[in-house]
């Protein structure tokens, strides 16, 4: 897979759609967990961030030939440690945009070749830069809709609450 078959225009649009999905949330909305194990819409944006964290380093280890296998992180545990649910949903937004962007300027320079070039994932399989990519825009994906349950499950607690 080359830059020109990779949707590098997807990457760039991903918090675009997260971000009219959220469009209109008070605080408290945003804030809101079903269960206190769940994630909150804030803490949602803060694990996308996280991993976009993870993802940048990824790819610059490719770049760089290294031969170690690319991290993982306790996605829970990162969220948990770092207070997500008291951040600012709109200054996570400016550091994910920031990441988005700062990568979409490395994808303008990479060549066909480096493309292609693999690392080692955490499961011992090789894994491309053009793969990560849009399994990057499928993971903000999956969140958007999870968003989306987080929203559903608030508006349906609201209206329970209401009814008594």
């Amino acid at each position: 897979m080359s830059q020109s078959t990779v949707d590098v225009q997807a990457y760039l649009q991903a918090y675009d759609q997260i971000e009219q999905e959220i469009e209109g949330l008070s605080e408290e909305q945003l804030k809101w967990k079903a269960a206190p194990e769940s994630w909150s819409v804030t803490e949602v944006l803060t694990h996308l961030v996280d991993h976009s964290i993870i993802v940048s380093f990824r790819i610059r280890e490719i770049l760089a030939g290294s031969e170690v296998r690319l991290p993982i992180f306790n996605q829970d545990a990162w969220v948990s440690g770092q207070h997500a649910n008291q951040g600012d949903a709109k200054d996570i937004l400016i550091a994910a945009r920031a990441l988005v962007q700062y990568n979409s300027l490395l994808f303008g320079r990479l060549t066909d070749e480096e493309w292609s070039k693999t690392g080692i994932n955490f499961k011992g399989e090789p894994v491309a830069i053009a793969t990560i990519v849009p399994a990057f825009v499928a993971h903000v994906q999956n969140h958007l809709a999870q968003v989306r349950r987080i929203k559903q499950g608030e508006s349906e607690s609201l209206n329970s609450s209401r009814a008594i």
